[in-house]
């Protein structure tokens, strides 16, 4: 969950801290943010370090410790997707009975797999492996129903200054980049203890 990359702005926190503190769950939202919005169909992953002195093979290294850490796998991703669709069709999905999962699907496709999101066919085959309508996802995206929902999420991203993924939100507290357990709980324990307190005078 610290590392649904290109996919989510504000993760479900309640997750990372929900097993060891219960009484600090906060509601699960998952909201989408555009990393590489002029990317239509994806590219060499070199592209995104061009210019920036990045050792791609260095950094995958240490992605894949970190995936590893948090029990998730990691693929050898040699390319990078646009993922627009892919946060349209989560959006609708979030809705229908059994779509619940459809992050963790992306998630996987994306960064274990090497699927190409940006194609509307692969994001049918990941819908019917969930057990979700296929037609009707089909006709959501070629409609682009959800667009104006995640053009809001974008728009929200950009107001709290979010420059990353992932960046985890609560209350009106943030970090960016994938952060260690008491990181988080610090954050979640800061904004409970906020909410208990009431304003301050």
């Amino acid at each position: 969950d610290l590392l649904r990359l290109h996919l989510t702005v504000v993760l479900p926190l309640h997750r990372a801290c929900g097993p060891a503190r219960p009484e600090l769950r906060h509601p699960d939202q998952v909201h989408p943010f555009p990393t590489a919005p002029g990317d239509a169909r994806g590219g060499p992953d070199a592209g995104a370090a061009a210019g920036r002195d990045i050792d791609i093979a260095a950094s995958q290294a240490r992605m894949r410790q970190f995936m590893a850490a948090e029990g998730l796998e990691y693929g050898d991703r040699t390319m990078t997707y646009n993922s627009r669709l892919a946060q349209e069709l989560a959006k609708w999905a979030e809705t229908q009975t059994g779509g619940e999962t459809i992050h963790d699907a992306l998630f996987r496709a994306y960064f274990v797999d090497g699927t190409n999101i940006a194609l509307v066919d692969n994001l049918i085959a990941i819908v019917e492996r969930l057990g979700v309508d296929a037609n009707q996802a089909r006709d959501v995206l070629a409609a682009h129903l959800m667009r104006e929902a995640v053009d809001a999420d974008w728009q929200r991203s950009r107001e709290l200054g979010v420059t990353g993924v992932p960046t985890f939100v609560v209350g009106d507290r943030g970090v960016l980049g994938a952060q260690p357990y008491d990181v988080l709980e610090g954050l979640v324990v800061e904004s409970s203890d906020r909410r208990r307190d009431g304003p301050q005078k």
